[in-house]
């Protein structure tokens, strides 16, 4: 790094745009109040001062959707929800994010087999970004899933792709 040294003043730091723009969104996401079931109490003793999830940059719990960018979907979702849960989640801010919390949200839990009311997997209504498995999963699972999305939120780039199935535009027409 010889060419480099001395050539900047002291305290300068210099980095990419996008490792700039993933830090501030892995270091404040603002997940939304949204508890249907049991795991919503886990998702509140999260939140609370034994284990702090204000340390990961996610403690500002949110109660709009608009000032949102995840949200964790914590317990049973079920047809007459699933509706609500997807209107929420277009009401969310660009980016956003989903965590499918617990074994009801994730495939359905012990109502899979005999529940005709119960979604078999909150997939099938709104993307999921993290899955956090447990019946209902310990708040140390919910900071795990945290810092996967975290690690998520780090490896993007804001960079434009180019669609899916869509070649890229070149100079010259074959005839």
């Amino acid at each position: 790094m010889g060419w480099i040294e001395n050539r900047f003043e002291e305290g300068l730091i210099v980095t990419s745009l996008d490792r700039a723009i993933n830090w501030a969104r892995e270091s404040s996401l603002w997940p939304m109040t949204f508890g249907i079931a049991c795991c919503a109490i886990e998702m509140m003793a999260t939140g609370a001062s034994r284990f702090d999830i204000d340390r990961f940059g996610a403690g500002a719990f949110r109660a709009t959707p608009r000032q949102a960018d995840l949200m964790i979907v914590a317990g049973t979702v079920t047809f007459k929800m699933a509706s609500r849960v997807r209107r929420l989640f277009h009401q969310m801010a660009e980016p956003r994010y989903v965590m499918a919390m617990g074994a009801c949200t994730v495939g359905g839990g012990p109502y899979f087999v005999h529940g005709y009311h119960v979604v078999k997997g909150v997939d099938l209504v709104v993307p999921v970004d993290i899955y956090v498995p447990g019946c209902p999963p310990r708040p140390e699972a919910l900071l795990e899933g945290l810092m996967r999305l975290q690690d998520k939120i780090h490896r993007q780039t804001i960079a434009k792709r180019p669609a899916v199935g869509v070649e890229p535009a070149s100079k010259e027409k074959n005839a």
